[in-house]
């Protein structure tokens, strides 16, 4: 485990990474190979391994720690606006979820916009989920994802719902909710303070992702901006965000909603931290606060 940073010298770095890699000046091509170079330096707990894979068509990257049950199972979707990020985003948090959890964690590497629009996203996530659902029960089955990859999980946890035939044991066990992207027409710039605290993401590119994503008449669908779903009905939910953080509105309205709507959510939100500071576990304090409840949610809600 790396030592801990003071939580001003790790915002500084995020900061670093929200100005040389995440500007919608730059070309997608160039802020992936950006994103990806940081992402390999990340360790990992000694035993963990790492190979890829095939789910339905789909290439994904299995995460298991020494010890861990493969047939508890998390399913998570790398964030990046869905335009950038790969497996290497998250690998380093699912390894340590994978550790304290007793769980294998696998990564889809689903299409990319603006080469892939939507929905081709959401159909991958589909794919590797079907993919799954013929190997484990969906009761062993907690989907998961991060930032555009959180509102990625969200879509495909509501068609799973929404299926012709699929009924409360088709769906998966839990959904794990990390700083949330859910509605992608929200103007972001109408609150300029997060737009001051937010360390990472920026109004201009989370437009640039969004009109690259899908064109702006869509942002309002249920299926591309989850917020604007009904969301009763949904199985157990776990909700992270940082208070400084742009998208942290969506975590706070989908909570109030879902809850509203009778469904069990669990729903945190961490004074002073950034957007995707949960990804951070082994750096920062808060984060390995997060994921200590991660790891509580998984056991939990699949019963093992």
């Amino acid at each position: 485990m790396s030592p801990r940073l003071p939580s001003a010298a790790a915002r500084l770095g995020v900061r670093q990474v929200g100005r040389r890699v995440l500007d919608p000046g730059l070309p997608w091509a160039v802020q992936r190979r950006r994103l990806d170079r940081l992402m390999r330096a990340s360790p990992l707990p000694r035993g963990t391994s790492v190979r890829r894979t095939m789910l339905g068509g789909v290439p994904a990257e299995v995460v298991t720690a020494a010890q861990a049950d493969p047939g508890r199972t998390v399913l998570h979707f790398h964030g990046g606006g869905y335009c950038v990020g790969s497996a290497l985003l998250a690998r380093g948090w699912a390894a340590q979820l994978s550790a304290r959890a007793g769980c294998q964690v696998i990564l889809p590497e689903y299409r990319l916009a603006p080469a892939h629009r939507y929905p081709a996203a959401l159909q991958d996530a589909r794919q590797v989920l079907n993919a799954l659902a013929g190997q484990l029960s969906p009761a062993a089955i907690v989907v998961s994802g991060d930032s555009a990859g959180a509102g990625l999980a969200l879509s495909l946890v509501l068609a799973t719902r929404d299926a012709d035939g699929a009924g409360p044991g088709g769906l998966p066990a839990g959904c794990i909710l990390l700083s949330p992207w859910l509605d992608l027409g929200r103007d972001r710039r109408a609150s300029p303070d997060l737009v001051r605290r937010d360390v990472l993401l920026s109004p201009g590119w989370l437009e640039a992702c969004a009109g690259a994503y899908t064109d702006p008449a869509n942002w309002a669908d249920p299926a591309v901006s989850p917020l604007h779903a009904a969301h009763g009905g949904l199985p157990p939910l776990l909700i992270q965000a940082g208070e400084d953080e742009l998208l942290a509105p969506d975590a706070g309205l989908l909570a109030a909603s879902a809850s509203a709507a009778g469904v069990d959510v669990s729903y945190t939100r961490w004074p002073g931290m950034w957007h995707n500071f949960a990804l951070q576990a082994g750096l920062v304090a808060a984060a390995d606060s997060a994921l200590d409840q991660a790891a509580w949610f998984v056991t939990t809600v699949t019963g093992r």
